[in-house]
């Protein structure tokens, strides 16, 4: 189960990576869609270890399952666009 979530996962990632390097042609803009790619690996890593952690039948592994997509959903929030 587990697998197949980051099959599917690294499948929609590579689909977004591609369209959106079809999309830049070139190399400008060359930086944020590498720092894109890294954010949406990080966050495919993180997961998988959260979908891992939740399958953890102790309390050590739900607690720390919480605590990440906790962090997440703060950092998620606290970003603001000008």
């Amino acid at each position: 189960m587990l697998q197949n979530l980051v099959a599917r996962l690294r499948r929609a990632f590579d689909r977004r990576t591609r369209r959106v390097l079809a999309a830049l042609g070139g190399e400008r803009g060359q930086g944020t869609v590498e720092y894109v790619g890294l954010i949406l690996l990080v966050s495919l890593l993180m997961v998988g270890m959260v979908a891992a952690m939740k399958g953890f039948h102790g309390q050590q592994g739900t607690e720390l399952a919480e605590l990440i997509v906790t962090k997440i959903k703060s950092a998620v929030n606290a970003i603001t666009f000008h």
